[in-house]
């Protein structure tokens, strides 16, 4: 009897020794390297608009201050349409000219009040404006260095039909539902935005970038939320994503490449992970080539408005 008590003894001192061993384990990081970001955009009937700006440290801080002081205003841009060059014009927040303020406001996401005070910069194409089945290619030289990238203009996908129904247990709010026949020769990404009819600027649905993947050549019923009803103070808790019977909304659905997808799919999934311990790491995508980070994509829009009624 004492001879199995002295080997569980032993048995269990064994145990402890081997689960309290440690080792140090050393990580290396490896140093920032500062980087230039890229978003840059055009679409069909309008002109192309970069931003750029400098990456920021991730151990670092970050605040509003270092936001503003990313932005780069020493560049030189270039956009061709393969037979025409355009070399984009710099127009800056605290040099607008009178009745751009709105349009700088949706371009910056910074209310114009404030944002007139500021100096941010846009590089804008003045001689050049997107057009269907045309390959745009931009190029940016700065400090030395050159990048470039590519997007193409494809033909709009025109929605079939666009409609409003009640939700739940409202009979006056509900969502806005689209019907769209996907074709089935091409892999097709799309971009869904919408407005009140009043709006200066279109607002971005939650989710609002999808692929083909799951309905390719197939006529296809999809719903989207009201995105404007959150940053409306006056809307009750209880109708925030619903649009209300009366409502009139403008929808842009635009289709894109599939690389431009991508690179957004893979931001908006790191976005709407808000920081999970538990969302799994995701390296950003970007179709700039010469070591620079961010996008350069170009839109094919379609209209519609829908009354909810």
């Amino acid at each position: 009897m004492e001879f199995r008590i002295l080997n569980r003894i032993l048995f269990i001192v064994l145990l402890l020794a081997v689960f309290s061993c440690t080792k140090e384990v050393q990580i290396v990081l490896p140093g920032y390297q500062e980087q230039l970001v890229v978003d840059g955009r055009i679409e069909t009937g309008q002109p192309a608009i970069v931003l750029l700006s400098k990456s920021n440290n991730v151990y670092t801080n970050t605040n509003y201050q270092a936001y503003l002081n990313s932005f780069v205003d020493d560049a030189i841009i270039t956009i061709s349409n393969g037979t025409q060059i355009d070399t984009l014009t710099q127009i800056c927040t605290d040099d607008l000219p009178p009745g751009f303020e709105d349009i700088a406001s949706a371009i910056f996401g910074i209310p114009a009040e404030i944002l007139v005070n500021l100096h941010l910069c846009a590089y804008v194409s003045l001689n050049m404006l997107g057009e269907v089945n045309k390959t745009y290619t931009l190029q940016i030289f700065h400090q030395g260095k050159q990048y470039s990238s590519s997007s193409k203009i494809f033909n709009p996908l025109p929605l079939d039909s666009v409609y409003w129904k009640p939700e739940g247990i409202f009979n006056d709010r509900g969502f806005s539902w689209a019907k769209l026949s996907d074709p089935a020769q091409t892999a097709d990404a799309y971009l869904w935005e919408v407005k009140y009819l009043q709006d200066f600027q279109f607002t971005k649905t939650f989710n609002p970038y999808f692929n083909d993947k799951f309905f390719n050549g197939i006529p296809f019923d999809f719903a989207y939320e009201n995105p404007m009803s959150f940053q409306d103070t006056s809307v009750n808790d209880a109708y925030r994503g619903f649009y209300k019977v009366g409502d009139t909304v403008v929808i842009k659905f635009s289709k894109l490449g599939l690389k431009e997808y991508n690179y957004f799919e893979k931001k908006y999934n790191q976005i709407y992970s808000g920081g999970s311990p538990f969302a799994v790491p995701t390296n950003i995508p970007t179709n700039v080539e010469g070591g620079a980070l961010g996008i350069w994509v170009a839109y094919s829009p379609w209209f519609d408005t829908l009354i909810c009624q």
